[in-house]
């Protein structure tokens, strides 16, 4: 019998790497110096300590939050999908045309009545009925698509720490 996967595992983070993780999710494009400030260390280990983070995948990618309505994405949508065919291909060709999607800025796999989880923007809802109808719906494999319209957002973060 095949042995289950193992987990990478998760490096070990001491109260200084957490510190400055909390600072990045404030202020990606804070100077290593202010940094270092912040955290009462030198520009020297704090850039060290960055490179390591970034190295074993802790800090996977620096980017900036933008607002939706500003560039014309004034449409949230949260569509819960169910697929007809539950098998590896099935879902590994579902998960690849959701990639292509530039509507689709999230995509969970979930458990209970559907199997996948899909945060869309759209500029509106005549943009988002066509991606409904025309990609999402027009998917081989899918069977069944639930869209929520999101009327307003109350919180959002992406603070891990």
């Amino acid at each position: 019998m095949a042995k289950p996967k193992e987990k990478a595992e998760s490096p070990v983070l001491d109260a200084t790497d957490l510190a400055i993780l909390r600072q990045l999710q404030q202020n990606a494009r804070i100077a290593v110096k202010e940094l270092a400030e912040a955290v009462h260390l030198t520009p020297t280990p704090v850039h060290e300590r960055l490179k390591r983070l970034e190295r074993t995948g802790v800090i996977r990618q620096y980017v900036a939050l933008l607002d939706g309505a500003k560039i014309g994405k004034n449409l949230m949508v949260i569509c819960y999908v169910s697929l007809q065919q539950h098998n590896k291909n099935a879902g590994a060709q579902f998960i690849d045309a959701v990639m292509e999607m530039d509507e689709v800025l999230e995509c969970l796999t979930i458990s209970g009545q559907f199997d996948f989880m899909l945060k869309v923007v759209s500029a509106d809802m005549n943009d988002y009925y066509d991606f409904h109808v025309h990609k999402l719906s027009a998917m081989e494999n899918v069977s069944n698509v639930q869209s929520v319209f999101v009327l307003g957002v109350v919180k959002e973060s992406h603070r891990l720490v």
